[in-house]
């Protein structure tokens, strides 16, 4: 199940909030590898690493490193201050957070009885690859600047807009493997991450789904969330063996507490296996199937015999939900504008166009609910 390598730091590549890159050397011979501060401390050129290599051996594209697991000759520090929720839990790396939800913690009069988020837009995604192109339908050609969002909740608001991103499970369960989500954070275009379920590492900590929109609203004070899966996608090529299914529970969720749940087709003219071109099964299984309530379904208006299908293939979804339909004009420059590079099953934007203005189409429909 695991496959275990001692290893020694050769250098540092990269580094970016909650994760480092580092080069090892290892019996396998040389190899990236990833090391999470915050669970195994820091390490440095010339130290012994303990790796898992099971990622790395298979090939795997999103996940593809070496895992440090320990740093066995320089400990970090215990633990300190609050924090009882327990995340991967009962795993070799379970770790203690403060959750938003749990006693003791600053927000839990905040969340204690909150039963709605007030409307609030929740733009749903398959991918965790939709973020950054659903940020960039949704603030169109005026874009926050850098910092702009940073401020602490209950201060006076730097724009009109505040987006938060609700990351569950099903992909990556450290928030920190996101390079995108600690750029989009840098740059503005998020206020805050909040890693609901067994994921963790967000600027908020939740139990559940439920209360991770409950905190973005009420904590973070959002306009808007974005729920995707952390970075990465399980998928067996069957019909419900796919993490994505959670996009359609993240819809009930919304649904249940309030929100206006926007939902962001999964479409592709760029990928090759015949499941996922038009709109993917994933999107209509998740929103046909497993999305019981109604949910807004941003289709968007793309060129050609292409265009058509997609049209074709989201008709089913009628019977359910609302489609409606989103025209692409200007969304291209707008993607282009992104602060962090595009890409998604290792296709970027000019590869796999109807994917990122499918996204951007639901950002750009989330936002006309604003107005």
């Amino acid at each position: 199940m695991i496959r275990w390598r001692r290893g020694e730091v050769v250098r540092i590549r990269r580094e970016w909030p909650g994760a480092v890159e580092l080069d090892v050397t290892t019996e396998d011979g040389e190899a990236r590898a990833l090391a999470y501060p915050a669970l195994v401390g820091r390490p440095e050129p010339g130290d012994v690493v303990l790796l898992n290599t099971t990622a790395l051996a298979m090939g795997l594209g999103t996940g593809g490193y070496a895992m440090v697991v320990a740093v066995p000759d320089r400990l970090p520090q215990d633990p300190q201050g609050p924090g009882h929720l327990v995340k991967a839990r009962y795993t070799p790396l379970q770790a203690t957070v403060l959750g938003a939800d749990e006693q003791g913690s600053p927000f839990h009069e905040v969340l204690r009885d909150a039963d709605s988020v007030d409307g609030m837009p929740v733009i749903v995604a398959d991918l965790h690859s939709a973020l950054p192109a659903i940020l960039c339908g949704l603030y169109g050609p005026n874009p926050p600047g850098p910092g702009k969002t940073a401020e602490e909740p209950g201060e006076e608001r730097a724009r009109p807009v505040r987006v938060a991103y609700v990351m569950l499970d099903g992909g990556a369960l450290p928030a920190w493997f996101s390079m995108s989500c600690a750029r989009l954070r840098e740059t503005g275009w998020l206020c805050g991450v909040v890693t609901a379920g067994q994921s963790f590492g967000g600027d908020v900590e939740v139990v559940t789904p439920h209360t991770g929109l409950l905190a973005a609203r009420h904590v973070l004070e959002a306009d808007v969330a974005i729920v995707t899966q952390g970075p990465g996608n399980l998928g067996g090529g069957t019909r419900w063996g796919f993490s994505g299914v959670s996009a359609g529970e993240a819809v009930n969720a919304a649904a249940v507490l309030g929100g206006r749940p926007v939902a962001a087709l999964r479409v592709s003219e760029g990928d090759l296996r015949e499941r996922h071109i038009g709109v993917s099964h994933h999107s209509l299984t998740a929103y046909g199937r497993v999305a019981l309530a109604p949910a807004q379904i941003a289709v968007p208006v793309l060129p050609g015999d292409f265009g058509r299908r997609v049209a074709e293939q989201s008709r089913p979804l009628a019977a359910r939900h609302e489609l409606v339909e989103v025209p692409v004009d200007g969304l291209y420059e707008a993607l282009l504008g992104s602060p962090v590079r595009l890409s998604t099953m290792g296709r970027g934007l000019d590869e796999d166009l109807a994917y990122f203005l499918a996204s951007a189409a639901a950002g750009r429909h989330a936002a006309s609910l604003l107005s």
